[in-house]
């Protein structure tokens, strides 16, 4: 974490989950910290305990990345306190389970907005000025559910796919003005993510806790990784699939998935 001791990282998502966890990972190290969220209220108890424990300065804004207009406006509160934001962390992202045809489709063009749109959009903001500064990080939430098609969660595998070949391009385009660029592709995290996207108990795999993927994110940002799935059995699993025919890692994806009758 000393890479940004004394730096500037803003964090979207940050009221609940891994974006919690990776604020209070980088507090830690004595990073600064612009937290975004919803949840104001959220956003204000967290950014009371950082200060405190951490002695390190915390902004916060409560912004709705379902809104086209919400980067400009995060882009806008930084430049005006002063702001030079090193880390830029996209974290915030949703999902909803259930037949394609059946979810809402407000609700679907949402996500479509909040985990690509937003994250490619907040990734432009900042960017150029990293590569003026020839320093920088940018860590994106990805999921394992990005290395395949996953019926009954379709358009947020979908979503998320986008972000990790992003991340991975992003980074090779980057890495010689000296920024680093990570995807970071969890499994199953005990966050509030399955309540969330109305998935079923029997969805859910072995989780891991949203501090240990926190530190697994960025602590391979710091080594210059361009992804990293949490975790060794979803690394096996993942990695595993590549030799299964397309066709039949998504028929199994979909029994795994199916709703239960």
């Amino acid at each position: 974490m000393d890479n940004w001791r004394g730096k500037w990282a803003l964090v979207t998502g940050a009221s609940a989950g891994i974006g919690w966890a990776i604020a209070a990972e980088l507090a830690a190290g004595g990073t600064n910290l612009v937290l975004i969220a919803r949840r104001r209220e959220r956003l204000e108890q967290l950014a009371s305990q950082l200060r405190s424990k951490h002695n390190i300065s915390v902004e916060v804004l409560a912004a709705d990345l379902a809104r086209p207009s919400a980067p400009g406006e995060i882009f806008t509160f930084t430049q005006a306190k002063g702001i030079a934001v090193e880390l830029l962390v996209n974290n915030a992202g949703f999902g909803a389970y259930g037949e394609f045809a059946k979810i809402d489709l407000a609700r679907q063009l949402e996500m479509v907005q909040v985990n690509i749109s937003a994250v490619l959009h907040l990734t432009h903001l900042y960017l150029p000025a990293m590569v003026e500064r020839r320093c920088g990080g940018i860590l994106i939430v990805a999921s394992t559910a990005a290395f395949q098609g996953v019926p009954y969660i379709s358009t947020y595998a979908a979503t998320k796919a986008f972000d990790l070949l992003f991340a991975e391009a992003l980074a090779e385009e980057v890495r010689r003005y000296g920024i680093r660029v990570c995807a970071l592709c969890p499994g199953s995290t005990a966050t509030e993510f399955h309540q969330a996207a109305g998935q079923p108990e029997h969805t859910k795999q072995r989780q891991e806790s949203a501090e240990k993927v926190a530190r697994v994110g960025l602590r391979a940002l710091a080594r210059g990784k361009s992804y990293v799935i949490s975790g060794l059995g979803n690394y096996l699993g993942t990695q595993g699939q590549r030799l299964a025919p397309r066709r039949l890692v998504t028929r199994v994806a979909a029994s795994m998935f199916r709703p239960a009758k």
